[in-house]
């Protein structure tokens, strides 16, 4: 079993990108046979993520977009930061990040500040008094093979192009004082969203899934 820190090193490195491909391999296929008691999450941006480790601060995962995601049903936008710094490769397929900028604008807001408070499955979207406008600054593509960073507290979006599947492990490590956001109405309320996690046999099913697509790389 690789640790964080094992994973970090061979992302940072790039010289062994098979020996990341073996692990999440090896990963899956534990998770499809029933060895690994984890389950998929359906997230509302439009991937799967198979939470690896979410034990401590550093967290590993497996996000999978499909090549036929259901519509995003995000309550506010897909504009979003991250609480911790994410370090991700990409094993299948291609992923565009839009690094948004975000300006200060209470006299003339497209967008409010929403913190997203997570428990359990439940994320609670509390409205906050920060008004804003954004703009996308820079647009990323990464593909199969490739690493990328992005730092806590940066908004982005991540998506992938309809029909064409996409795999990555991503890390993260939280930053102390950190919370993560999002982009919503102005006029919006504070409210509750619950995330779908899957049963067991569906799970095992993913996990043959994402694994095709790992090995294609």
């Amino acid at each position: 079993m690789m640790t964080y820190a094992d994973l970090e090193r061979e992302i940072d490195r790039g010289t062994r990108p098979e020996l990341l491909r073996r692990w999440v391999l090896d990963v899956l296929d534990d998770v499809a046979a029933g060895r690994r008691p984890l389950r998929a999450v359906r997230h509302p941006l439009g991937f799967t993520c198979l939470p690896v480790d979410r034990a401590g601060p550093d967290g590993i995962c497996v996000h999978a977009w499909p090549a036929e995601p259901p519509p995003v049903q995000t309550t506010t936008s897909t504009m979003h930061s991250h609480s911790w710094d994410l370090l991700s490769h990409v094993l299948h397929g291609s992923v565009r990040n839009e690094l948004i900028e975000v300006i200060d604008a209470p006299a003339a807001p497209a967008w409010r500040v929403y913190e997203v408070r997570s428990r359990a499955d439940v994320d609670e979207m509390a409205a906050t008094d920060r008004l804003v406008t954004a703009a996308t600054a820079t647009v990323e593509t990464h593909s199969a093979g490739d690493s990328y960073a992005l730092r806590a507290g940066g908004f982005h979006t991540s998506e992938v192009d309809p029909g064409r599947p996409a795999v990555t492990v991503a890390l993260g490590r939280t930053t102390p004082g950190g919370c993560d956001l999002s982009l919503g109405a102005v006029h919006g309320r504070s409210h509750r969203v619950r995330r779908d996690r899957c049963g067991a046999a569906e799970t095992a099913r993913m996990a043959r899934e994402i694994a095709r697509l790992v090995a294609r790389g």
